[in-house]
């Protein structure tokens, strides 16, 4: 749990819950010690409701992250008790389970998704098959939704070229995605051990220039 921030729900003070365990082995996870299915650091649920009581009015948002939220049986029933308190609803989330993944949209507000690749390229990433139509699938059901979102692609240069990332950017646009972001991978610390903690590439400025004319809220972070 962490108790505040101000980058995990736009424009919202939030607090982010991480939600142990995910199915896929993204080679560029920062976050590796969330993929078992049970966790070293766990908050007992009781605890976490004791602490939003007391932010009541000082928080506005909680965010269910994780690993991928939602795994979680619980999640939607947890989401619900949480927005009886008053709190905006946030989700980080995959879509590894489509079935799963469109019934806890319901009860988000916003929601922050990973788009891993083209749904071809998508196993080279998570290294689990079948990721790329759960993945792509959950898009759709996000896109359905009418729920406020942010679509945005992690980026290794060992794991993507201009091309490919020029072309998954048109494919979404071509979906109806408006808010897109590309999130240049930090390295300090990745799941794969073999993927080399340098992912620098030359200055892509006119990439991104088109990437804007394609998508009307597009973002680069990181560079």
């Amino acid at each position: 749990m962490v108790p505040l921030t101000t980058l995990d729900y736009p424009g919202q003070l939030a607090c982010v819950l991480f939600c142990q365990g995910c199915a896929w082995r993204c080679r560029y996870c920062h976050n590796p010690q969330l993929i078992p299915p049970r966790g070293s650091e766990e908050v007992d649920w009781c605890q976490v409701l004791a602490f939003l009581r007391r932010r009541q009015g000082l928080l506005d948002a909680v965010v269910f992250s994780g690993g991928e939220p939602t795994l979680q049986d619980g999640l939607p029933g947890a989401m619900e008790q949480v927005r009886e308190m008053g709190f905006r609803i946030g989700l980080h989330s995959a879509g590894i389970k489509p079935a799963a993944f469109a019934k806890a949209v319901r009860g988000a507000d916003w929601v922050g998704f990973d788009i891993k690749a083209l749904p071809e390229d998508c196993q080279t990433i998570t290294r689990v098959g079948g990721s790329g139509a759960a993945n792509w699938l959950s898009l759709e059901h996000l896109l359905a939704s009418g729920v406020d979102y942010e679509c945005r692609t992690t980026v290794h240069w060992h794991l993507f070229d201009p091309t490919q990332l020029l072309t998954l950017a048109r494919r979404l646009s071509a979906q109806g995605v408006k808010c897109f972001a590309v999130q240049l991978v930090r390295t300090a610390r990745m799941l794969d051990p073999h993927l080399s903690s340098v992912s620098a590439q030359a200055e892509q400025a006119d990439l991104w220039a088109v990437m804007r004319e394609l998508l009307p809220q597009f973002v680069l972070r990181g560079g």
